[in-house]
C-alpha cells in the first residue's frame, strides 16, 4: 500500500478507533476561508490581565506576586469537592450522577508576554516541577481518581486569556479517553509483559519515518495514527506510568523537548502557534497500573497557514475522524524546521 497516495484507514493502538487519511485530498486548490495573520504585541505586564502578578481576579482573589509559577484553585471551576445531596438521577432512560472534583489553574510565568516557545529551559523545569507536584499532592486526596494536566493555547482553541497557562481538572470519576488507554495498555502488557508505546516506540526508532525529534529521555514524534494535521506526541523512552516517577534528568529533558516542539510549531507559520496539549498518565484511585506508558500530547488545528484551520466538521462530526496529509508529511515539515524561535532572527 503507497501510504502517502491512496486513502486508508490507520488504527489508534491505545484508543482501538480509526481514522481516515486521504493524502490524494491534499493536492485540490484551497478556496475557502482566508484571514490576514494577527501578530500579537503584548506587555510583560498588564494591567487588565487577571492573571498577572499581584492583580485582582474576577472572583475578587489577589493573585501573589509570584515570580516563577504560581497555582489557584479556579475561581470558576467546572468541578466543585461538593454538590447537593441528590448524587443520582434517574427518570426512564434518563441518567445522570453527580460528579465531584477540583479545578486550579497553573500559570506558567509572571511575564505577560511570553508562551511555553518564548520561556527559557529553565523556567519550562520549574513548570514541570510544579506539575509534578501538583500530580502528587491531587493522588493523594481519596476523593480524586484521575488528574488531567493539559494547555489551551490561542483563541481558537478557546484559551480565555493569553497569559501563559495552563490547568488541572481533578475529579471522582475516571474520564473515558483515559479508560479507554487504561484497557489498551493493560491488554498488551499482560499479553507481552512490556508497555505497548514501548514496542510501539522501538518500532518508530528503527523505522525513523515520524520522528519529529529526540534526547536522551524523550522522542518527539508524529504518531502514525494521527488526527490533527500537525499532532506530537511526546514519549519517554523509560517506561513510567506518571509525572511522579520523572527524576530530576527526565524533568529537564522534558522541558527541553517541550521547548524544542512548541518553537517548530511557532517556526511552521511564523506565528503564536495555537493547540491544545494533555498530560495522559495512570489514573489515581490507588489500583496497580503496569501497562500504562507517560505521554504527552499536542493537538494544533492549523493546516495551511497561520489564517487556515482545520475544523472537525462534516463527515469527521457525525461518521469518523479523517485528515488529508499523512503523519509522514507532516514530520517532513516539522522536523525540517530551525530549533531557534523565528522572532531571534528577524
Amino acid at each position: 500500500m503507497k501510504l502517502n497516495d491512496s486513502p486508508h484507514k490507520r488504527l489508534n493502538i491505545l484508543t482501538n478507533e480509526w481514522v481516515l487519511v486521504s493524502p490524494h485530498r491534499n493536492k485540490r486548490p484551497w478556496q475557502g476561508k482566508q484571514e490576514d495573520s494577527v501578530v500579537e504585541q503584548r506587555k510583560n505586564y498588564d494591567e487588565q490581565c487577571y492573571l498577572c502578578p499581584g492583580n485582582t481576579r474576577n472572583g475578587g482573589e489577589q493573585n501573589e506576586e509570584y515570580t516563577s509559577t504560581f497555582v489557584f484553585n479556579n475561581d470558576f471551576a467546572a468541578l466543585l469537592p461538593t454538590t447537593a445531596d441528590q448524587t443520582r438521577y434517574e427518570e426512564g432512560l434518563l441518567l445522570a450522577e453527580a460528579e465531584t472534583g477540583e479545578c486550579r489553574v497553573i500559570c506558567f510565568s509572571p511575564d505577560h508576554s511570553l508562551t511555553m516557545a518564548e520561556m527559557s529551559v529553565p523556567a519550562l523545569e520549574e513548570v514541570v516541577a510544579t506539575w509534578k507536584a501538583q500530580f502528587e499532592e491531587l493522588a493523594e486526596k481519596p476523593s480524586v481518581n484521575n488528574v488531567q494536566i493539559f494547555e489551551n493555547k490561542g483563541a481558537i482553541m478557546g484559551c480565555s486569556n493569553p497569559h501563559p497557562h495552563g490547568q488541572i481538572w481533578a475529579q471522582n470519576s475516571i474520564p473515558l479517553e483515559i479508560q479507554k488507554r487504561t484497557e489498551t495498555q493493560q491488554t498488551y502488557f499482560q499479553k507481552h509483559g512490556r508497555s505497548l508505546l514501548s514496542q510501539y516506540l522501538k518500532q518508530e526508532i528503527s523505522e525513523n519515518k515520524r520522528i519529529v525529534t529526540k534526547n536522551d529521555h524523550f522522542v518527539a514524534l508524529v504518531p502514525f495514527w494521527a488526527v490533527w494535521p500537525y499532532e506530537i506526541m511526546i514519549i519517554p523512552l523509560r517506561h513510567f506510568s506518571s509525572i511522579a516517577e520523572m527524576d530530576q534528568s527526565e524533568q529537564q529533558s522534558f522541558a527541553m523537548i517541550l521547548k524544542e516542539v512548541t518553537v517548530r510549531y511557532d517556526n511552521l507559520f511564523q506565528t503564536s502557534f495555537p493547540y491544545s496539549a494533555g498530560m495522559q498518565q495512570r489514573p489515581t484511585d490507588g489500583e496497580k497500573y503496569e501497562g500504562w506508558h507517560f505521554h504527552y500530547s499536542f493537538y494544533p488545528p492549523l493546516l495551511r497557514s497561520a489564517t487556515v484551520k482545520k475544523f472537525m466538521v462534516g463527515y469527521e462530526m457525525f461518521a469518523n475522524p479523517q485528515r488529508d496529509i499523512t503523519a509522514e508529511t507532516a514530520v517532513e515539515t516539522l522536523a525540517s524546521l530551525p530549533t531557534q524561535h523565528y522572532k531571534l532572527t528577524q
